[in-house]
C-alpha cells in the first residue's frame, strides 16, 4: 500500500465521498443548530465539507463538557461505524456549516471496498481519540488559561502549518466562556491577558479579526516562563 493513499488529504477523501451519491446527502446547517443530541438514535456517519462543529458530552447531574471542535476535513458520529445505536455526544455548528451525511452501511461498503479511506479515517480516529483525552484532562485539571489557549490553537489550527500567526474565526466571547466552562468575564479578563503577553494579536490588513500567535502554544506545553507570567 503506498503511502500517498495512507496519508490522503482531506479534501480528496470528501471527493472520494462525493463520488458516488448512493447513500449519501450534503446538508447545509446555520451557526449554533444542533446536527444531534446526546440520546438520538445512530443512523449516519458524518464529514464537514464546510464549518466548524462542537462535540459536547454531559452527565447525568447535567454538568456538560466540550471534548471536540472540529473542522472541515473531519469526520465525527463514526460511533454508527461500531453498532453504536444512540449517539454519546452533542455535535452543534458554531459555524454555517455544510455536512455530508453517509449511511452506515454504505459507509462500511466503502471502508471495504476503498483502502485510502479506511487508511485516512483509521489515522482521523486516532488523532480524535488523543485530542479528546486532552480536551477532558484540561476539564479536569487544568486551569482555565490552559482550556481558552487549546480552544484557541484548535479554532485557528495552529497546529496544521508552520506560520508565526493564524487567524481566529469570529466567535462569541460567550460562546468561548460556554466552551471552557467560565463566565464570559473571565474569558474577557484572559483575552486581554493573552493580548497583552503578545499571544494575540489584531489583524494588520483589511480582514478584521485577531491573529493568534504560534507562541500561544507555549501555553499548552507548559512552558514555565509562560506560565509564572501568567499566574
Amino acid at each position: 500500500m503506498s503511502t500517498s493513499h495512507t496519508r490522503a488529504p482531506a479534501r480528496n477523501i470528501g471527493r472520494l465521498l462525493a463520488s458516488r451519491q448512493a447513500g449519501t446527502a450534503s446538508v447545509r446547517y446555520q451557526p449554533f443548530t444542533t446536527i444531534f443530541a446526546q440520546g438520538d438514535p445512530c443512523a449516519v456517519v458524518m464529514y464537514i465539507e464546510k464549518g466548524r462543529v462542537k462535540l459536547t458530552v454531559t452527565s447525568q447531574t447535567g454538568r456538560q463538557a466540550v471534548i471536540g471542535i472540529l473542522g472541515a476535513g473531519a469526520f465525527f458520529g463514526e460511533g454508527a461505524l461500531a453498532g453504536q445505536r444512540r449517539r454519546t455526544t452533542t455535535a452543534e455548528t458554531m459555524t454555517a456549516s455544510r455536512i455530508m451525511m453517509v449511511k452506515t452501511a454504505e459507509m462500511r461498503r466503502r471502508l471495504h471496498e476503498e483502502s485510502a479511506l479506511s487508511d485516512w479515517l483509521r489515522l482521523h480516529l486516532l488523532t480524535m481519540d488523543n485530542r479528546i483525552e486532552a480536551a477532558l484532562l484540561d476539564q479536569i485539571f487544568d486551569g482555565c488559561e490552559m482550556r481558552l489557549a487549546r480552544v484557541l490553537l484548535l479554532l485557528a489550527h495552529v497546529d496544521e502549518h508552520e506560520a508565526t500567526h493564524y487567524a481566529l474565526p469570529i466567535i462569541s466571547r460567550d460562546l468561548l466562556a460556554e466552551t471552557i466552562g467560565a463566565t464570559r468575564s473571565k474569558v474577557d479578563l484572559l483575552m486581554n491577558k493573552f493580548r497583552k503577553l503578545g499571544f494575540l494579536e489584531r489583524h494588520n490588513g483589511r480582514a478584521v479579526g485577531i491573529q493568534v500567535h504560534r507562541s500561544l502554544l507555549n501555553v499548552v506545553l507548559r512552558d514555565g516562563a509562560v506560565q509564572d507570567q501568567l499566574t
